[in-house]
Order: structure tokens, then C-alpha cells, then sequence
């Protein structure tokens, strides 16, 4: 299959509820880092990698009413506004799928599924994914090696047990697969699911983990939008 193309997907439907922003009604991944919108960023990683995908999708909820307005230039050539999120994120990834089945893609091509919400995610990281995947019979996804000690907790909020963490991995997106493959095993699994790996894993396949970076962390939390944004100005410094 060395012929097949790469698409990209990125997720956009969530109202980002844990990021607890009082002062504004908009989704997190609409806020603005650095100056531009955190989506703004995490869509420039991909950009960047001028004609290395044969389109870039991004799928929001129907009834969207801010993204014309913060991504003004979106989308340019080769690039989908998909307004077929859903509840889920898994979806909102298999509508996006679907939708990128009927504009053309084919069952063979590969997809990278990106949260719109790890806006600190770097081309080289994008391109080692690829490298690692496009001639792997599954897919993978990027992760990270879990470094800090890890305790499960009792329904009191105290430690049960201390857990093993050499084999510990935090998963990070992209994460890389044949389009025909994923919705095939996003259809069997239903909306549980929260990440396409433990979709593949349901259906019996072992996805391959691609070593990424901890800098490749969703924003999530109110404190993760001031680092995000030390990261991007300290990356905007050096290129200077």
C-alpha cells in the first residue's frame, strides 16, 4: 500500500468543560494562546508540512457558531470543514471519518487523528509518527513513558496500591491508522471508547507506541493554558 495517502483529522466538537474559564463562553480549544487561537496552532503543525497530506479536516458540532470567525482563513485547499461532530469524541471521529470517506478518501489511505487541544505538538513529531507507521500493519500512535510513580486510589481518595510503571505508557495523539480500520473498529465499539488505539485494541490488533514528547500534552486544566503558553512564546524566542 505505498501508494496510500495521508489524511488528517482533527477532532473540534468538545466544549472543553474541565478547562474552567468563567470570563468566556467559548470552547477551549477557541481561546487564545500567545496571540492566535489554541486550534489555530495545533492546525500550523500540520500546515507547516506543505503537501504531505492529501487533506486536513476539521470536524465540529453542527451548531459551531465561532470557528468561522476565529479561523477566518480556514479552510484553504485541501482542507474540510467537517459540521458533523457528535456528543463523543469517538463521534465526532467516526462522522469525520465518514465524511472523508464521501470526499474521496479511500478505505487504504492512512488518517492521523489529532486533539485539537495538544496545540504543542511539532511537525518533527508528526513526521517520526509516519515513519514508525506507514509500513506497519496496524497503525500506532505517539506516547510518552510514564515517569512519575503511579497509585491507584481507594472511593476514600487513599492510596490501594502502588502500580508498576515500567510498562506504562501516557497516550498522546496523532494516532495513525488505515481509515477503513478505524471506522470499522470505532462502529464495533461504540462512544466508550476515548482514543482510537482502544478502538483497534477491541477489535484484537496491537497498535505501535511511537515515542513523542511531554511537551505533546493536551491543555486541559486552567494551569495547563500558562504553560502552553510559556512553551509557545519560549519556541517563538528561539526563532527570532
Amino acid at each position: 500500500m505505498s501508494s496510500s495517502r495521508l489524511f488528517v483529522l482533527i477532532p473540534c466538537a468538545g466544549s472543553g468543560h474541565r478547562a474552567g474559564h468563567a470570563q468566556s463562553t467559548q470552547p477551549k480549544q477557541y481561546r487564545r494562546l500567545a496571540g492566535p487561537p489554541m486550534v489555530a496552532h495545533t492546525l500550523e503543525a500540520f500546515r507547516a508540512m506543505s503537501g504531505r497530506f492529501a487533506g486536513l479536516a476539521l470536524v465540529v458540532s453542527p451548531d459551531d457558531r465561532d470557528v468561522n470567525a476565529v479561523l477566518p482563513r480556514f479552510p484553504a485547499e485541501n482542507e474540510y470543514l467537517l459540521r458533523v461532530g457528535g456528543v463523543t469524541r469517538a463521534a465526532t471521529v467516526r462522522n469525520g471519518l465518514a465524511a472523508l470517506r464521501q470526499k474521496g478518501a479511500g478505505a487504504h489511505d492512512w488518517v492521523l487523528v489529532h486533539d485539537a487541544a495538544r496545540c504543542l505538538v511539532t511537525s518533527s513529531q508528526i513526521e517520526a509518527l509516519i515513519a514508525a507507521c506507514e509500513h506497519d500493519a496496524v497503525g500506532g500512535l505517539l506516547a510518552q513513558r510514564l515517569a512519575d510513580t503511579l497509585k491507584s486510589s481507594t472511593t476514600e481518595g487513599r492510596v490501594a496500591q502502588t502500580l508498576p510503571r515500567a510498562d506504562k505508557w501516557l497516550a498522546q495523539t496523532p494516532q495513525m491508522f488505515r481509515i477503513g480500520m478505524l471506522l470499522d473498529a470505532l462502529e464495533r465499539a461504540g462512544d466508550a471508547v476515548t482514543d482510537e488505539a482502544s478502538a483497534i485494541e477491541a477489535i484484537g490488533l496491537s497498535p505501535l507506541l511511537v515515542p513523542g514528547s511531554a511537551q505533546n500534552f493536551k491543555v486541559t486544566f486552567p494551569e495547563d493554558f500558562a504553560l502552553a503558553e510559556a512553551v509557545l512564546l519560549g519556541r517563538r524566542k528561539e526563532l527570532a
